[in-house]
């Protein structure tokens, strides 16, 4: 019986782990086999923003290319380097990830303006319509304005609901609202949603090939899927004339979301923050973020969010907020700062780390001794970058879960742990009290 390596796509009779080394990994030492993965998975996360940030500013993207293509040629064997070597290297892509972030959040904001807080209608639908699901904003504000006066009602669907907090796209009357929570409920929303639907980046359930929706799914770029429309050429005739033949789209929930925290907004407040923090009104911040993915598990961080005390302030990116961004978390008494500060997609999560360093340098105190805990939810590419930009930040102390990635063996853990302080997450209550500071 011939045994598949997934690394060296070879079937041997014996398995390249024949040598004694784990099979899968061509004969490689397992640990590192499993930290080059690591690697490999960062980069797709990285590469997705790089994409992004090459729509928009072109010229800022060597220093992510280098490390990208340096990185992959290290893979290429493990002969001449060590555990330590492996470290280091994902430190560089860490690194990177900061950069490309950093870079992709300035474009944005010099392109579209910076997010504003703003209340969007949720699961409020009329008429002609289509529902964009991903993260690219370039191409959300091309399709903007190719369907300015055509009848058709725009809405967003994940992470483009942060869309509706910039200035240059809200502008646009006819974007209205955002419809369903994260990315994997796709299938369902189709089934009510009569308009089209467009998907710009990698997050997609493909529909089934017998699905009566299939048809009105259109695919922009890279992504796509069987008997979906490709957007070639940002050309949207057939996606318009598509949209204008469907029937009308009513839903009417009459519900809210709170999105446009961006940090650079979020900072216009220091003053406030500083003074709440230091007169106790604020005892800590929860950076409760990151990918979802189906299943209850996810239900841990809804969980902890509830049942944060009044004087904590949520800071949240990514889709995994959808977990809980349907709840009214108030304002912190006393004070006009939002207990709930949604700072953008996935690739705005730099924003709390900026966020984290001015208030350390405002308070003479290093990142890692703030009243400021983390709890990220795990689910791929993109989530990795955002781990591994954290770690080369040297910030230490982080909660992941539900569950770990399969490529970290107990090795891998048990350095991260050792290094990094990380753990996982178990019982939302139990969690929270041990990351909860004594209220002073």
């Amino acid at each position: 019986m011939s045994m598949f390596c997934y690394q060296c796509e070879m079937s041997t009779p014996n398995g390249c782990g024949s040598n004694g080394a784990v099979v899968g990994t061509c004969g490689k030492d397992e640990n590192l086999a499993r930290l080059q993965d690591l690697m490999v998975f960062g980069l797709k996360g990285l590469s997705s923003y790089r994409e992004h940030l090459n729509e928009l500013a072109p010229e800022k993207t060597k220093n992510i290319d280098d490390v990208i293509s340096e990185t992959l040629y290290f893979t290429l064997t493990n002969v001449n380097f060590n555990f330590d070597d492996h470290i280091k290297q994902l430190m560089k892509v860490g690194s990177a990830g900061i950069e490309v972030m950093d870079k992709l959040s300035n474009a944005h904001t010099g392109h579209f303006g910076i997010p504003t807080p703003v209340v969007v209608p949720q699961n409020v639908v009329e008429g002609k319509a289509m529902l964009v699901s991903g993260h690219n904003l370039d191409m959300f504000e091309k399709l903007l304005i190719a369907t300015e006066g055509k009848g058709i009602n725009i809405y967003t669907h994940s992470e483009m609901l942060p869309a509706h907090g910039y200035p240059e796209l809200r502008k646009y009357k006819h974007l209205k609202g955002n419809v369903g929570k994260a990315w994997f409920d796709q299938v369902q929303l189709m089934k009510k949603f009569k308009g089209t639907f467009v998907v710009n980046t990698n997050c997609i359930i493909p529909p089934k090939k017998n699905a009566d929706y299939v048809d009105r799914v259109f695919t922009y770029n890279i992504v796509g899927i069987e008997g979906g429309t490709a957007i070639e050429n940002d050309d949207f005739t057939a996606l318009i004339e598509k949209t204008l033949a469907c029937e009308d789209t009513n839903m009417n929930e009459d519900l809210t979301l709170t999105t446009g925290h961006h940090y650079k907004t979020i900072l216009t407040l220091a003053p406030q923050i500083l003074d709440a923090i230091k007169s106790k009104k604020i005892r800590q911040f929860f950076v409760i973020a990151g990918c979802d993915a189906p299943g209850k598990a996810g239900n841990y961080y809804r969980e902890m969010a509830e049942m944060l005390p009044e004087d904590c302030v949520i800071i949240t990116s990514s889709c995994g907020k959808f977990r809980f961004n349907d709840i009214d978390f108030g304002v912190i008494e006393g004070t006009d700062i939002p207990r709930y500060l949604d700072l953008g997609q996935c690739n705005d999560s730099n924003g709390a780390v900026e966020i984290a360093k001015a208030i350390g340098e405002a308070l003479d105190v290093p990142i890692n001794d703030l009243p400021i805990s983390i709890v990220l939810s795990w689910m791929e590419q993109k989530a990795v970058i955002i781990l591994l930009g954290l770690f080369s930040l040297g910030i230490q102390d982080i909660y992941l879960g539900p569950k770990p990635p399969q490529f970290v063996n107990d090795d891998i853990m048990d350095f991260l742990a050792e290094n990094f302080n990380l753990h996982l997450t178990g019982d939302a209550k139990e969690d929270l009290e041990d990351l909860l500071l004594v209220e002073a």
